[in-house]
């Protein structure tokens, strides 16, 4: 089994150095920086790295960041590291420690005995719950991160109670579910975090209640097929003996240092929600919740505790991952890519849908190529509303069409701030997670092809004006 494995491993680390010397190698296309051809073959490097896992994922990023300087992509080594000045790489950071407080306080193991008691030991009604909560709680916690930071430990704890190893097809179903589905319940609202934020912003001005109209129905078709999907790719876990609904479900009184961690929780979760009001960054709170926890008598855990349990390999992910997509938008790779790709559609102007299904594939492409939302939507949509006009397309229709697309999936573990740790705790590997990608990209393109386009046209955005 062995030599196997070590087999495999060796074809696919041969594949990724393959690709990686064809892209450096190759004449430089027109429009394309020398520059730009070395960030490209980087980046395509650490994609295949992430997706077959055949080395650690934050080791195949760290190597991508230094490959950068090495073969002259960057200048120096300050732009190669610029995922680590970034404030996401600390939300993540602080969003984890406020989750790993719920877990330790208790306070996910009172809500796990909640869900037990409403589901009834019924795998199938947790589930349904579980789907509904990505959309209702996004009005009180607005980040798929913070939310899923928090509901990971909850949902383990259920699984735990009912005696669900990681390996078995409950818990990757729910697992996946979460990492790949929860956010789609944020950017369905306007405040729900860092896409429809930048989104809104390259696309036009949008109020609350417009964006939501416009947004939420793609958004939660896609949350409902997409739940029926995972149901369907993990249906054999969803069958489980009376253990568990005969596990026990009893409430004892809640503990002071629930209450603190409930309190803290509370807080954050209250200057996330008023954002709009004080203009903090959502790194701030996180990283106030991260203080208010780590304090001597009024916090929750200890700085051991924090060492040892936080699961450091998320942060070094999420910061390589943005110094990648960073190079390929500081030397131009990204909109030399994006432009040829768009570009490729314009003979077929004469069939609006069959242009915006290969539109689709495009922005697939760049998806998996660009591993950061915000660098995806702000080099497609201005390409893409360019394009559209050209072709004599609706420009705000055919953006939020990438929107759509690009925030609909997941590609691999390194993919996104929401889905990387929740990923990494379950040891769901990034073959399994590509899998289902393709599968909701399909979903995602056949929903807005056959439901949403139609529905944009009622409501007075019509694909071809």
């Amino acid at each position: 089994m062995a030599p196997a494995i070590r087999g495999g491993t060796a074809a696919k680390l041969l594949l990724a150095v393959a690709v990686f010397l064809a892209i450096l190698l190759m004449p430089t296309p027109e429009g394309l920086s020398a520059n730009g051809q070395r960030a490209l073959a980087v980046m395509l490097l650490a994609v295949i790295l992430w997706a077959t896992e055949a080395i650690p994922v934050p080791v195949a990023g760290v190597g991508g960041v230094v490959l950068l300087v090495l073969i002259g992509a960057v200048p120096e080594l300050g732009p190669a590291l610029y995922g680590f000045s970034q404030p996401v790489a600390y939300f993540l950071i602080g969003i984890l420690t406020l989750g790993l407080a719920v877990q330790h306080s208790g306070l996910a193991e009172r809500l796990a005995t909640w869900l037990m008691r409403g589901a009834q030991g019924s795998p199938r009604l947790l589930y349904v719950q579980m789907l509904f909560s990505f959309a209702a709680l996004t009005f009180a916690l607005p980040s798929a991160s913070t939310r899923g930071a928090i509901m990971v430990h909850v949902y383990e704890q259920v699984l735990d109670r009912w005696n669900i190893p990681k390996e078995h097809p409950l818990y990757k179903a729910t697992m996946m579910a979460m990492g790949s589905l929860n956010r789609l319940g944020s950017t369905a609202l306007l405040a729900g975090g860092i896409t429809p934020v930048v989104a809104s912003g390259l696309l036009g001005d949008f109020s609350w209640t417009q964006w939501f109209v416009l947004m939420s129905v793609p958004f939660y078709a896609n949350l409902i097929v997409g739940g029926a999907a995972v149901f369907l790719f993990y249906r054999s876990g969803f069958r489980l003996g009376d253990e568990a609904a005969n596990a026990a479900v009893a409430l004892d009184r809640i503990s002071p240092v629930e209450m603190r961690a409930a309190g803290i929780v509370a807080i954050t979760a209250l200057l996330w929600f008023t954002d709009f009001a004080h203009g903090l960054h959502p790194a701030v709170p996180a990283m106030i919740a991260m203080c208010l926890i780590l304090l001597p008598r009024v916090g929750i855990l200890t700085w051991s505790e924090f060492e040892r349990n936080l699961g450091w390999s998320n942060f070094f992910i999420i910061a390589t991952s943005l110094s990648l997509s960073h190079a390929l938008v500081t030397t131009g790779a990204a909109a030399w890519f994006s432009q040829t790709l768009v570009g490729g559609v314009s003979q077929l102007a004469s069939s609006p849908m069959l242009v915006l299904l290969l539109l689709c594939v495009c922005f697939a492409m760049l998806r998996f190529i660009l591993p950061n939302i915000a660098g995806y939507l702000a080099l497609v949509i201005p390409v893409t509303m360019a394009a559209a006009e050209s072709l004599g397309l609706d420009p705000l229709v055919c953006g939020m069409a990438a929107v759509v697309v690009g925030d609909s999936v997941v590609y691999y573990s390194a993919g996104g701030t929401a889905s990387v740790f929740i990923f990494q705790r379950a040891n769901i590997s990034n073959p399994e997670i590509f899998r289902f990608a393709v599968t909701m990209t399909v979903i995602a393109t056949a929903i807005l092809l056959l439901g949403v386009i139609p529905y944009w046209g009622l409501v007075g955005h019509p694909l071809v004006p």
